[in-house]
């Protein structure tokens, strides 16, 4: 737990002093190949190479940060089916999921009148033949593209009709719930008879309810019904689902029967590393558990560095998701821990999934045992968590998914800022939220055309 929370006020202190911040990622195609463009603070130094099994380039950006404020843009091109990113210490690193091997040539572009500083990656078609000079090519939303010569020489325009790419459907993003216990397993007892893994079912079905009616959304119950499943077959239920956020659901007891509140879990660092280290002991039996890749046939080095990527990523989204839901919490009432609490629960050690465990209340306390059996509390509790769920994926959007864009209004926004950024106009912008004036409020939430 400690070690969680100063590490995150390390980064959010050391983040000042580093040099540069991603400020955009722009994708286009054409028939020579993709092109990524990452947009830069400032200048930085880059190293990049490729994995194979399956293929993959990674990029690792010096004295680089993440912004959070960045939406991934669509990955419908014949080349990248995915972007994922992790900071290790002041590197960040960016692996892009090919789907075949390519040849690639990058280069950085300094700030002109109307862009930042930008490294571009040109990934070329397998059937496209390199020239001299290379040649790159961004694809504008018109049919207007630029063609980049060396640093050294003009650049020219000319007039290309873009490769129209077909779009893959859009899914919904899966909520995995967990009702804990089940069958043999009653969990803890309340002093007036009710059994945990009862409450936290029925709590469970109201919060699948609200995931469902949730546009773009859809609930996973790991059991519907008074079933005994093993704490590993929990997660491998989720995994089969595809779950994009796994949230299990207990009541706390304690031989004090005054202890009271609600309190929330994410994996801790030992846990982390146990789980890692057994999955690299057993990589056979790990296959597809890290963001769909098979670490049965990588090398120890090649399957710890996925590992570690898919497990930063996922207990940064897993801390992040939990803060929402304590949040949420704490408006219907009192909460046994202030923060965000971690622990090496065998539910929470998906590698790939971000995942959260919820203590309800103290079913060992009778006041709270009383609540725990209301209708109107078990609905308080599941709007809580929704509240929660829903807004870490208005702010961390999945690409390819159902669910609406949405735009939380920070410091510095500005109508024309954020059309900007989503490549929308202030019209459709406007229009689309029904906005009367430019004027916008700190917490306020557009939805993106």
């Amino acid at each position: 737990m400690l070690r969680v929370f100063l590490s995150l006020i390390l980064l959010a202190f050391t983040a000042a002093a580093w040099s540069t911040t991603t400020e955009g990622l722009r994708l286009s195609s054409s028939n020579d190949g993709t092109r990524l463009v990452i947009d830069l603070s400032n200048e930085a130094s880059y190293k990049t190479f490729t994995l194979d099994k399956p293929h993959r380039l990674v990029i690792d950006l010096r004295q680089t940060i993440w912004s959070k404020k960045i939406t991934l843009p669509e990955f419908s091109g014949p080349l990248i089916k995915n972007i994922r990113h992790a900071q290790r210490d002041k590197t960040l690193r960016l692996v892009l999921d090919l789907t075949k091997k390519v040849r690639y040539s990058t280069h950085k572009l300094a700030p002109d009148q109307t862009h930042p500083y930008r490294l571009v990656i040109d990934l070329h078609n397998p059937n496209q033949a390199l020239t001299t000079p290379v040649q790159k090519v961004v694809t504008t939303p018109a049919t207007i593209i630029e063609k980049i010569k060396p640093e050294t020489q003009a650049a020219e325009i000319v007039v290309k009709t873009p490769v129209v790419i077909k779009p893959k459907p859009k899914r919904d993003i899966v909520i995995a719930i967990d009702a804990g216990h089940g069958g043999k397993d009653n969990g803890a007892t309340g002093r007036n008879g009710t059994k945990e893994k009862d409450v936290v079912l029925a709590i469970a079905k109201r919060l699948a309810t609200l995931v469902d009616k949730e546009q773009g959304m859809r609930a996973y119950l790991v059991r519907s019904n008074d079933t005994f499943i093993s704490l590993r077959q929990r997660i491998n239920r989720a995994h089969r689902q595809k779950a994009d956020m796994f949230i299990s659901i207990h009541a706390d007891s304690f031989r004090n029967n005054q202890a009271k509140g609600a309190s929330v879990y994410v994996l801790s660092q030992r846990g982390a590393s146990s789980e890692a280290a057994q999955l690299l002991a057993d990589k056979e039996n790990a296959a597809d558990l890290v963001g769909g890749i098979s670490l049965e046939d990588k090398d120890d080095l090649l399957a710890s560095v996925l590992l570690d990527l898919s497990q930063t990523a996922s207990l940064e989204a897993s801390i992040e998701v939990a803060s929402t839901v304590l949040a949420g919490l704490k408006r219907v009432g009192y909460v046994h821990k202030k923060q965000v609490e971690s622990a090496s629960f065998v539910v929470l050690k998906s590698p790939d999934i971000p995942s959260v465990l919820v203590e309800t209340a103290f079913i060992s306390n009778a006041e709270e045992e009383r609540k725990l059996n209301s209708a109107s509390h078990q609905n308080k509790l599941a709007r809580a968590m929704m509240s929660g769920i829903r807004h870490y994926f208005q702010r961390n959007p999945l690409p390819g998914t159902n669910m609406p864009q949405r735009h939380i209004v920070s410091s510095g926004d500005t109508l024309s800022t954020i059309a900007l950024r989503y490549q929308v106009t202030l019209n459709q912008l406007q229009k689309k939220n029904a906005l009367t004036s430019t004027t916008l409020k700190i917490g306020d939430v557009l939805l993106i055309p």
